[in-house]
């Protein structure tokens, strides 16, 4: 950043492998996947079987019943991560400060369960009074920023961004400029899904982009393995609380660490495949490198993309080779996803979450399910068990369909 300090001191998640942060975490140190069949609707007819599903999940906690059925699941998820983030953060709101403390949580694709439901609803009865009240609020995306700013007295900036897999990613890092520019102290910031639906898992099937390993559920998503053979679609939600540095040590907050430097960029190619030699990729991991003004031999790891795709995770393999030169061989590289499979526009929030705990704790999480690299892929993924190392700064990548691309860099507080 190049005005003032950005720091997290606030974390939430609800995933397939745990919704609370520290069951979430320890479920990825010890390797432990979140995948499953599908079980909330058929799918006899589906080439894919398989999802990630949110694990311990009690709505009750967050929302009451009433408010609950206004209310698609993306917007609970949010909610719930947000809300968790916030009481994370220790943070006070109250009328001096209600005004510089802000939300930009956003999703990739947004409510298809309520748009289902309500459409089913209609089909069966083609009279649009079988369409809720509810239906617009309860499945447009910027709801839940909306929801998490009533609910928590958030009356600074109120985002929400779109952009497909990068949404997390993206999110995070405009709530972070918002600070460093001055229009607020503090910023909630990731993004939330809930994609596991008829239409959602059908149009990726239709699109091949899923993997049909429905046999082996937990072995699934697996990056850089040669048997890959798609992404595993999953559900959930991520938060983080950003703060300008001086004002967290000032009132006594817990830093987990400073963000550093962000990077967008645009593949100009595509509007679901990569390029193939990864420029897109690496003119992000570039910008963010020279947002944060560090040398890319400070690096020490990169919470990849990393989604299980043929083209995707040779062209980031390719991406770091040339962002990083000689470096690359020295970096500690891996895929959550393999464990918790792909939130979309939840993701990147996932993967920031998990590398400020790896910050914190200095343990690289590990790549599950990956046995025999595939061609082109022989970077260290860390694979399979996570590994104790010294971690100074963590980069963290998003890439999205249309071609749009993420890059937030974390460093360990001074």
């Amino acid at each position: 950043m190049t005005h003032r300090r950005v720091v997290v001191t606030g974390l939430g998640i609800v995933s397939p492998v745990g919704s609370t942060v520290e069951s979430a975490w320890e479920a990825i140190r010890e390797g432990r996947s979140g995948i499953g069949p599908i079980t909330r609707f058929d799918t006899t007819d589906f080439p894919c079987k398989i999802g990630g599903d949110v694990a311990d999940f009690d709505l009750s906690k967050y929302l009451a019943a009433k408010e609950a059925r206004k209310t698609d699941p993306f917007v609970q998820y949010g909610i719930a991560a947000g809300s968790q983030a916030v009481n994370d953060s220790g943070i006070e709101i109250n009328e001096t400060n209600t005004a510089r403390v802000g939300v930009a949580m956003g999703a990739g694709i947004g409510g298809l369960t309520t748009i289902e439901n309500n459409y089913r609803r209609y089909l069966e009865s083609r009279s649009p009074r079988k369409i809720s009240p509810f239906f617009v609020p309860s499945s447009i995306i910027n709801m839940i920023s909306g929801y998490l700013s009533i609910m928590h007295g958030l009356r600074g900036p109120n985002l929400a961004l779109v952009t497909a897999c990068t949404t997390g990613t993206h999110s995070i890092g405009v709530a972070a400029r918002a600070i460093a520019y001055g229009d607020a102290e503090l910023m909630l910031a990731g993004g939330a899904e809930m994609a596991t639906t008829e239409l959602a898992i059908g149009g990726f099937c239709m699109a091949k982009a899923l993997s049909t390993r429905n046999e082996d559920p937990e072995g699934a998503s697996r990056p850089w393995d040669s048997d890959r053979d798609g992404f595993v679609l999953s559900d959930g939600a991520a938060a983080l609380m950003l703060e300008e540095r001086e004002h967290a040590r000032a009132r006594g907050a817990n830093i987990y660490a400073e963000l550093i430097g962000f990077g967008m960029s645009g593949d100009a190619h595509h509007i679901t495949a990569p390029l193939e030699d990864g420029s897109g990729a690496r003119l992000c991991m570039e910008n963010a490198l020279r947002d944060a003004r560090i040398d890319a031999s400070e690096v020490d790891y990169i919470n990849a993309h990393g989604t299980s795709t043929q083209l995707g995770d040779v062209a980031e393999t390719i991406a770091i080779k040339a962002a990083f030169g000689p470096h690359a061989a020295k970096l500690a590289v891996s895929s959550t996803k393999s464990m918790t499979g792909h939130l979309l526009g939840a993701a990147g929030a996932v993967e920031a979450l998990f590398s400020v705990l790896a910050l914190r704790d200095q343990i690289l999480p590990p790549t599950i399910n990956l046995q025999t690299p595939g061609d082109g892929c022989d970077l260290d993924y860390v694979p399979n068990t996570a590994r104790d190392a010294r971690i100074n700064v963590v980069l963290s990548n998003s890439f999205g369909f249309g071609g749009t691309n993420g890059t937030l860099i974390f460093r360990q507080p001074d």
